[in-house]
């Protein structure tokens, strides 16, 4: 079953990706250990700061893209589970509260 995760690297950018489940520690520690080039080898120590399990493959490859496209105030309250702030940061800038026009 394929987890989508999140890392938070050293320089406090995200990266996002999928893995099988029973590879999740693996591939964390592969990043952390910076085995392959790529977005994480230069931005080392990462932290796993959010991770979630699918049944379906197809299902945690669209999420993964969809997150990849999301603003950091959007990825912050995915990672502290605020569905409420989420909804929020969702919507139009227009269309939301004034309270929530502040970035993360």
């Amino acid at each position: 079953m394929p987890f989508v995760y999140m890392l938070r690297c050293s320089d406090g950018s995200y990266d996002v990706g999928m893995t099988r489940k029973d590879w999740l520690e693996e591939r964390v520690s592969e990043h952390q250990s910076g085995t392959f080039d790529g977005y994480t080898a230069a931005r080392r120590p990462v932290e796993l700061v959010w991770a979630e399990q699918f049944d379906r493959i197809v299902d945690a490859i669209a999420l993964e893209r969809q997150i990849k496209g999301w603003s950091r105030a959007k990825k912050r309250a995915l990672i502290a589970r605020d569905w409420d702030r989420l909804v929020q940061l969702a919507k139009r800038p227009g269309k939301r509260d004034a309270s929530d026009q502040k970035t993360g």
